[in-house]
């Protein structure tokens, strides 16, 4: 399938992204190439091939439990704080106000 210059540009437009030519080209190619790698997967034969959600269907999910576990006490947690505010970190503002 041929990609040309236009799609390729049409495709950055409504992407908003600033194309320059070399690099239109060099992207129709490449788009080209993809889409032709993607024909001949199209051409394989599936039709007994059952669809899956997931490549790897015999995967398992490896959650451990969330049980509760002793945890630091405040002085301990607060030891190395470079700074702290009562039983709290102090950290520099990162949210502007509004």
């Amino acid at each position: 399938m041929k990609i040309d210059k236009e799609t390729v540009r049409r495709v950055a437009a409504l992407s908003r992204l600033s194309l320059a030519d070399d690099e239109l080209l060099a992207y129709s190619s490449q788009l080209a190439t993809i889409i032709d790698y993607i024909s001949k997967l199209n051409e394989i034969d599936t039709k007994d091939v059952p669809p899956t959600s997931h490549a790897l269907s015999t995967l398992k999910n490896v959650y451990r439990k969330d049980l509760l576990k002793p945890s630091l006490k405040t002085e301990e947690a607060l030891a190395n704080a470079p700074s702290k505010d009562g039983d709290f970190f102090k950290v520099p503002q990162v949210v502007e106000n509004k």
